[in-house]
């Protein structure tokens, strides 16, 4: 049986957090079986609010906001935080220091996976945010091992605006898809034995068979994961 409740901050899109729940709700049956589904919270932002404060560079506005998010989950009887968005895990200490309750931090599990594999050379496409700065594959490379590599800068610009012009608003487009397959591919050229989807609404867009290389889907691996903690697995 679930021994803890999950928090969800979510809304980030509410794409990708329709995909949690979704993949939480659905592996929490599986487990349990009959009618079983998860025992959780979620607090869904207005993405508008939280887009315009990320492109203003407004991180202590959304540090306020993120914290306030946990904090309502954790009164509402949360027993650990899941952050449904790669990008804002750039605020994850200072939510984590904000609660009680532990945060589940999305590169963890992903980073796990690929190391179970035996893989060290990943490819990561995110929004601009994640590709290029350093909370992200700081965290892979300090607390993993791995050598991480991100699309040059044109490549970075594409796979950024499609998240934020397309996929954010669920539109999935053939050309966009195409595009992500030759910047995976220009990855792979350099190097990348794997390539993680470190956005959670780019598994909209591309699967396994778009990439010559296992891609590791952020989303679903930390959803994964948040069923295991709520099980006490």
């Amino acid at each position: 049986m679930q021994k803890a409740t999950i928090g969800l901050i979510g809304g980030m899109s509410w794409e990708s957090s329709a995909e949690y729940y979704r993949i939480i709700n659905r592996e929490m049956q599986r487990r349990l079986g009959g009618v079983h589904s998860a025992r959780s919270l979620m607090w869904s932002f207005d993405f508008g609010e939280i887009e315009h404060l990320q492109h203003a560079g407004e991180w202590g506005s959304l540090a306020d906001e993120m914290k306030d998010a946990a904090l309502r989950l954790e009164r509402g009887g949360a027993d650990f935080i899941v952050l449904c968005t790669n990008t804002m895990h750039r605020l994850a200490d200072g939510i984590s220091e904000a609660v009680g309750i532990p945060l589940l931090h999305i590169a963890d599990p992903t980073a796990r996976k690929i190391r179970d594999a035996g893989f060290e050379r990943v490819g990561l496409l995110g929004t601009s945010f994640t590709m290029e700065q350093d909370f992200y594959k700081g965290r892979l490379r300090d607390r993993h091992g791995l050598d991480v590599i991100v699309p040059d800068d044109a490549d970075r610009r594409i796979v950024h605006d499609i998240i934020y012009k397309e996929l954010v608003l669920g539109r999935i487009r053939p050309e966009s898809r195409q595009a992500y397959r030759e910047i995976m591919a220009r990855l792979v050229e350099r190097g990348a034995q794997a390539i993680i989807l470190g956005c959670t609404e780019i598994m909209l867009l591309v699967s396994d068979e778009d990439s010559s290389v296992p891609l590791y889907d952020t989303t679903t691996l930390h959803a994964l994961a948040a069923v295991d903690l709520a099980l006490g697995e």
